[in-house]
């Protein structure tokens, strides 16, 4: 996510965040990615095959999130390895999506799931009581971005199901993307629209009267994801610690969850954008696992994609997490995972599952022979897929793409 939860500048990007990318054409975007995300693309300038070595692995609090006993609606849910795939060429036509269209295909979707109607499909996840988080990617609006006529569809569901309005949020980690996107409280009046966090456009304005980052009383200091000796100073990419904060909030060993994860959501609905990053992919658990917690930028080196896997076995997570949908009716198969309209493609396509991990195993595959077919040079490695066969072992999810059932659909 782009001036988001992980992306950072190096110092002679002097230029404000804001007005490089609203400058930079597709081009010269695609050209400094490698620069703009601070960090190669999740370590992808290590060598592939058996012969690179392989650094100690970061010690982590992924026990104690696993001694904590799961919840009735823990993933990977009522349907573990299954995905539903639903298609509509009407969906984006001369570039523009049709809601309608989007909304037969959110109906198609939910049902094929689920076996059943919209109405005991709603009951199946949630309670006419809950506080229902969507959480979305808003990164590259308006080309890669979830789609609002995605996030309207869904909402219109859960009312149908007897969920107040009130009680409906649309988050992220960042203020301004969630405006930049589309996520406004005038085209989605009466629900909630919700940040973790904001981030100053200069100076050192970002800190409050004692100090702090003025977005920190909205993590959750008794809940963090630990890595340890993994701080976030001196980090690769960004030109001084203060930068780093700016972004960041706290730059010890520990990554806080947001209070609005812990405290006020019961239930989350995720919804990514269906793009690379390299040549993994930045969708439905990298949604969460980059986008819950703050101090992230100290963790792509060494950790990889394994934080995807880890931060969403954390109880506020885990246990709250009921449906994830990635938006691919414009999909993104090279220079994520900011949007680059050199590389998108019109794919019409909405994915379903209570399965984080079998979704994106099943996303992941395809983008690679996305790749393939528009003739990207694509490495094969294994590391780029493990966290998901992590998740395996962890009991969070399916991995293995012959236990995987994936079933498509058209609207």
């Amino acid at each position: 996510m782009i001036r988001s939860s992980y992306s950072s500048m190096l110092a002679w990007l002097e230029t404000d965040r804001r007005a490089f990318l609203r400058t930079a054409g597709a081009a010269s975007v695609a050209a400094a990615g490698a620069i703009v995300l601070g960090v190669p693309a999740f370590g992808e300038d290590t060598p592939a095959g058996p012969e690179r070595k392989q650094p100690p692995e970061p010690v982590t609090n992924i026990d104690e999130f696993m001694k904590v006993p799961k919840g009735p609606h823990a993933i990977p849910g009522p349907f573990p390895g299954k995905v539903v795939q639903v298609t509509d060429p009407k969906s984006l036509r001369d570039e523009a999506v049709d809601g309608a269209a989007v909304a037969a295909m959110i109906e198609k979707g939910i049902t094929t799931l689920t076996g059943k109607n919209m109405k005991k499909s709603t009951r199946l996840f949630f309670d006419k009581n809950d506080v229902v988080g969507i959480k979305v990617n808003p990164v590259g609006p308006p080309l890669i971005s979830v789609k609002p006529e995605v996030v309207e569809a869904l909402i219109a569901w859960l009312e149908a199901g007897g969920i107040r309005r009130e009680n409906i949020v649309i988050w992220d980690r960042f203020s301004d993307m969630l405006t930049e996107a589309g996520f406004t409280k005038e085209r989605f009046p009466g629900v909630r629209i919700e940040a973790l966090q904001t981030m100053a456009e200069e100076g050192k304005s970002f800190r409050n009267e004692s100090g702090e980052h003025i977005s920190a009383a909205n993590f959750d200091r008794k809940a963090y994801y630990f890595a340890k000796g993994i701080e976030g100073k001196g980090v690769r990419g960004y030109q001084d610690d203060e930068f780093y904060l700016n972004q960041h909030v706290v730059n010890g060993e520990y990554s806080y969850f947001g209070k609005l994860l812990t405290t006020t959501l019961t239930k989350i609905v995720n919804i990514s954008s269906f793009k690379n990053t390299g040549d993994g992919i930045s969708m439905a658990t990298k949604n969460l696992g980059y986008g819950a917690i703050c101090n992230t930028g100290r963790l792509h080196a060494p950790l990889f994609f394994r934080v995807c896997t880890e931060v969403l076995a954390a109880p506020c997570v885990r246990d709250k997490l009921v449906l994830n949908v990635t938006d691919g009716i414009r999909g993104q198969y090279d220079g994520g995972p900011m949007g680059n309209e050199r590389f998108t493609y019109p794919w019409h396509a909405l994915y379903f599952a209570t399965d984080p991990f079998a979704l994106d195993m099943v996303c992941h595959r395809q983008i690679v022979e996305k790749r393939k077919a528009m003739h990207v040079k694509v490495n094969e490695d294994p590391r780029f897929t493990d966290y998901l066969r992590l998740a395996e072992t962890l009991g969070l999810g399916v991995a293995e793409p012959a236990r995987i059932r994936h079933v498509t659909v058209q609207a």
